[in-house]
């Protein structure tokens, strides 16, 4: 689905937190993704995080809300898991949800950040749904829990760790976000090259990504300067390589109705 004047097809963004972008900002951000034509997975921090994206996604086609609980917030919500029930059933799919052991080094909260995402995984397998998952730090951990739980379909967001539990994750068919660090970051370059170009996917984790490595916050369009960065890790023409990068987030969707919004934005029929 190319657009004529970019020569762009429609693009992904399998990862940000659309919600985090103050009101100020809001109105300009769902205007880019418009125009740009730049399908949003809107991922949550908290559940609060999902409200809020639930009410942006009604302002556009192009974004899509979830639901989770960052492993930085799992000791927040361990004791807390059944207020979600209610909710899970609706969100299409669950993230950010996973563990971080390497920003997160007072090893007690460890546990609440494995019984937080073995409740989503549980959740996901029951349901039947894709997880979007952190892993800093805990990546051979989180590796060894998606294999317990037979999970099958996943996006492992901004993978950073050793080759093993990559090749792991390969080997079973999950999907990876590159984002902004693949344009500075000789290893996030090097980790690309090893995963088939049938398994890659961009992402902006806007507002917060952009601001952790760059000081400041990006503008959706951001992705842009991603696939062009991706494109010559692989070797390939930058249209090319979003239209590879569209097609493996179809792929991944399938024929899941929960995701039709998803699919409809993907095959450029968003609003129609």
């Amino acid at each position: 689905m190319a657009d004529i004047a970019s020569g762009l097809p429609v693009l992904v963004d399998a990862h940000a937190h659309i919600d985090e972008y103050p009101d100020t900002w809001l109105g300009a951000v769902l205007d880019h993704l418009e125009e740009e034509r730049i399908v949003t997975v809107s991922v949550a921090m908290a559940p609060q995080s999902y409200e809020r994206a639930l009410l942006i996604q009604e302002r556009s086609n192009y974004v899509v809300a979830t639901l989770g609980v960052h492993p930085w917030n799992a000791p927040y919500y361990v004791t807390r898991l059944d207020e979600l029930e209610d909710a899970l059933e609706g969100s299409p799919m669950f993230g950010e949800i996973g563990l971080d052991f390497r920003n997160v080094r007072d090893s007690s909260q460890h546990d609440a950040q494995e019984r937080v995402l073995e409740f989503f995984l549980s959740a996901a397998k029951e349901q039947g749904k894709i997880v979007n998952l952190h892993s800093w730090g805990a990546e051979a951990e989180v590796a060894e829990l998606l294999e317990r739980y037979g999970t099958e379909r996943a996006i492992i967001h901004w993978y950073s760790g050793p080759p093993e539990p990559l090749r792991r994750m390969v080997e079973r068919g999950y999907y990876f976000t590159f984002g902004c660090e693949l344009l500075a970051s000789e290893q996030i370059q090097a980790i690309a090259r090893d995963v088939p170009v049938g398994q890659l996917l961009t992402e902006t984790d806007n507002p917060g990504g952009p601001q952790w490595v760059y000081g400041e916050p990006a503008m959706p369009d951001l992705v842009k300067t991603v696939l062009q960065a991706l494109s010559i890790v692989h070797g390939m023409d930058t249209v090319e390589m979003a239209e590879q990068v569209r097609l493996n987030m179809l792929r991944l969707v399938g024929k899941d109705d929960r995701l039709k919004r998803l699919r409809n934005a993907l095959e450029g029929s968003a609003g129609h």
